[in-house]
């Protein structure tokens, strides 16, 4: 068989994707380099690598068995392998990953078990994995991996980014091989998949890895539909269209934000500073999990500075305020980026949690943080008193600010109220878990389905990750256990409405109203909040009367708590048809005061009181005109 170009086409063609696997590619060479079937042509695609992995394949270019190919920026593994595959001679297509290798007799066998056999389309191979470990044939709880792989070429194309983003090699290209003929395996052990933190498959599945640390680590700009084989499906194109085609104009005094850090959960919210005029800039930490929100930022309006040579690129921004945020994986980069530039106004906003940043050994920084910055923005009213035990001698008379850090921007309280809840259907009563179900222990839900309470939890990614939780409750109450979905912000009004009651955090608080005692469900407001409120739901949560708890004096307050000691009180409060209703109107009346809009307005204050403040001290005032000064801000 002969090649387009009349030279002698080789049997099996092997492609062979890299990007920033400088580190591993020679030892993936070196494997192909000593197989005992040596009819094969090799095709390197470097998917926009920056680490120098072109320069190690270099030596084996010879443009006719070795060829190689670079991509100007990453377009991901789809993209790469089809450019691959369209310049492929060989009747055969294998796979070689940059960071796995190949035993000698790999591509002889598995051309063996092809060769024989007309119908079959493709062959695979047994694998070590996991440092020691062997499989004869697909890895349990994995799809067949690029490594063991021989097929037949074909006219079939991956799925490139664009299409779908997943860990899931069937959906990307395997189901459609097998419309075309059998999968067979060698049942021999000839190549090796590598295990390390950067793998696809690692970058991608929660908890590990993610949406957002797939973003970082690819440099991907643009909005994507992801759904791993361990994590919601996520469609980002349609949920952020809304926001991609409006047009923000600056204000005439409109500021220079400088985001800082990451932005968890709800991240568009801060589009509500681009309606106000502002101008909104990004520097992210690099190595986010999978609930930290970073940039490139799918929905758009927010310019992001480069990681490297940040320094630079703020000398040249010089942004008017420096907002850094939001739970202790950006305490880090915040504190760097406040010592580098002590001269540009900070305000440090910080959402969780101080304990983590003790044992992590960030300790030294967050205090740095509240202490030097010229604003401090507190999640809950406990979390700043907790902080004055912190730091007893406070921060003089800089401005303060009590804004939960990741509230949802008030677009999602769109949607339509469901008209009946589920409870009028059956006569049960029914509550829902947004999330992991945190105090929720299988023997109190037992104690909840025998007063016929049922729970709804949703989230694909707290099924995986609580089996052994779901497996002992349906083993206790199999009728009352229900699982769900990921639910995006554009369905939550229309999907939880539904429910009697919503779940917060269940736990018995030991501060007794000392502070000093408190742990952090002591201090938080959970995320899942402001989702129940956008539905109207009220919350359920245990009674912790007498101890300082934000949950509780917050839904005390707005008159929008259900409080409990047993299943039985709590049947007793959710059948109390007056009461539910009357916290049901609460919980909708309130919802505006759970979104980020409402409050952006103060948070710009607090941004232009500490620009005024920098400017005062500069220009030689007083500091007694610097209070009279903030304090016409705050009029």
């Amino acid at each position: 068989m002969r090649s387009g170009d009349g030279a002698q086409a080789p049997t099996i063609s092997v492609l062979l994707p890299i990007y920033q696997q400088a580190a591993f590619v020679r030892r993936a060479l070196d494997s192909l380099l000593a197989q005992t079937f040596a009819d094969w042509e090799l095709l390197i695609v470097d998917d926009g690598s920056t680490d120098g992995s072109s320069a190690l394949v270099a030596p084996l270019v010879d443009g006719q068995r070795v060829r190689f190919w670079r991509l100007p920026r990453n377009r991901g593994l789809g993209a790469a392998l089809n450019f691959a595959l369209a310049r492929a001679r060989g009747q055969y297509i294998a796979y070689l990953p940059a960071d796995d290798l190949y035993f000698p007799e790999h591509l002889a066998t598995l051309h063996a078990a092809l060769a024989t056999a007309p119908a079959v389309v493709l062959a695979y191979a047994g694998v070590r994995h996991h440092y020691n470990r062997e499989a004869p044939g697909q890895i349990p709880g994995y799809p067949l991996q690029l490594v063991q792989v021989l097929h037949r070429r074909t006219s079939d194309c991956w799925v490139e980014r664009g299409e779908l983003v997943t860990d899931d090699l069937d959906r990307l290209y395997w189901a459609r091989l097998r419309m075309r003929g059998a999968f067979v395996g060698t049942g021999c052990v000839t190549c090796a998949w590598s295990d390390h933190p950067l793998q696809h498959h690692k970058l991608l599945r929660e908890p590990e890895g993610g949406l957002n640390r797939y973003r970082a680590y690819y440099g991907v700009a643009e909005p994507l539909r992801l759904h791993t084989t361990q994590g919601n499906p996520i469609d980002e194109v349609a949920l952020y269209a809304r926001f991609r085609e409006r047009h923000y104009p600056p204000a005439p005094d409109g500021l220079r934000i400088l985001l800082v850090g990451e932005l968890a959960y709800n991240p568009e919210r801060v589009l509500a500073l681009a309606e106000r005029g502002h101008r909104l800039y990004g520097l992210w930490i690099d190595e986010p999990y999978w609930y930290n929100t970073v940039g490139p930022l799918p929905f758009g309006h927010v310019v992001d500075l480069p990681r490297k040579g940040w320094q630079d690129a703020i000398r040249r921004l010089r942004p008017d305020v420096i907002y850094a945020l939001l739970n202790w994986q950006a305490a880090p980069l915040a504190h760097a980026v406040q010592c580098a530039f002590p001269d540009l106004p900070f305000v440090w906003h910080f959402k969780e949690g101080p304990f983590i940043c003790l044992q992590r050994g960030t300790w030294p920084q967050l205090v740095d943080l509240y202490t030097r910055a010229d604003a401090q923005v507190f999640s809950s009213p406990e979390m700043r008193d907790w902080w004055a035990t912190v730091v007893p001698e406070g921060c003089d008379d800089r401005p303060v600010l009590v804004l939960d850090g990741d509230l949802p921007k008030r677009e999602w309280l769109t949607g339509a109220r469901a008209s009946r809840l589920l409870s009028a259907e059956d006569g049960a009563l029914h509550t829902v878990v947004p999330g992991r179900p945190i105090g929720l222990h299988p023997e109190t839900v037992a104690a909840l389905a025998a007063e016929d309470i049922h729970l709804h939890v949703y989230g694909d990614f707290t099924h995986g990750q609580w089996r052994d939780w779901i497996a002992r409750v349906r083993e206790l109450v199999p009728r009352h256990l229900h699982l769900h979905g990921h639910v995006h912000q554009d369905r939550w009004v229309t999907e939880f409405s539904r429910y009697d009651a919503g779940w917060l955090h269940v736990y018995p608080s030991r501060n007794g109203g000392d502070l000093r005692r408190a742990i952090w469900d002591d201090l938080n407001l959970p995320a899942r909040l402001p989702l129940l409120l956008a539905a109207g739901l009220p919350l359920i949560q245990w009674d912790n009367e007498g101890a300082a708890v934000a949950t509780q004096t917050l839904a005390r307050a707005l008159e929008v708590g259900v409080f409990f000691r047993d299943a039985a009180e709590l049947r007793a409060r959710l059948q109390d048809a007056a009461l539910m209703a009357r916290l049901r109107a609460h919980a909708w009346e309130r919802r505006p005061q759970f979104t980020f809009d409402y409050h952006v307005e103060r948070l710009e204050q607090v941004f232009r009181q500490v620009i005024s403040r920098r400017a005062a001290r500069r220009d030689g005032a007083s500091p007694a005109r610097a209070r009279d000064a903030r304090r016409r801000l705050q009029q």
